[in-house]
């Protein structure tokens, strides 16, 4: 912890000898990141881009449950649909219903849900027709 600036001594000049000094000591060697471009330079200025770090760095959502679900569904068909075998499709397509019906059993947070379990049988159909023979 650091002193309180000593009367008469002007902050500007309080803060550059703390600084200067903690630097002979070493203290800013070694820091996380040292010698890397700084992240999301390029992005926008956004006033609470520090909470947007966190959340990519928690893997936390801004969003409510409900749109979080919708999301998954969207990205789970996306994904069904280049799904390499059957057997993935169907497994993506009930890991996506078991959570839509989980929410619609017990309602999530947000607005309405606006969504039904996939019918997979038509989802394997359309993959099947979409497919080279």
């Amino acid at each position: 912890m650091t002193d309180r600036k000593p009367p008469g001594v002007t902050f500007e000049s309080w803060v550059d000898r703390q600084i200067r000094e903690a630097a002979e000591r070493g203290e800013f060697d070694d820091l996380p990141g040292a010698g890397k471009p700084l992240a999301h330079e390029n992005r926008p200025y956004h006033e609470m881009w520090w909470i947007r770090e966190k959340l990519e760095r928690e893997g936390l959502s801004s969003l409510p449950p409900s749109l979080v679900l919708r999301n998954e569904l969207h990205e789970a068909l996306d994904a069904a649909r280049l799904a390499p075998t059957e057997a993935l499709l169907r497994t993506r397509l009930a890991e996506v219903n078991a959570r839509i019906d989980a929410a619609l059993r017990r309602p999530i947070d947000g607005p309405p849900l606006g969504v039904a379990p996939v019918d997979v049988e038509a989802a394997v159909a359309e993959w099947r027709r979409a497919r080279p023979s």
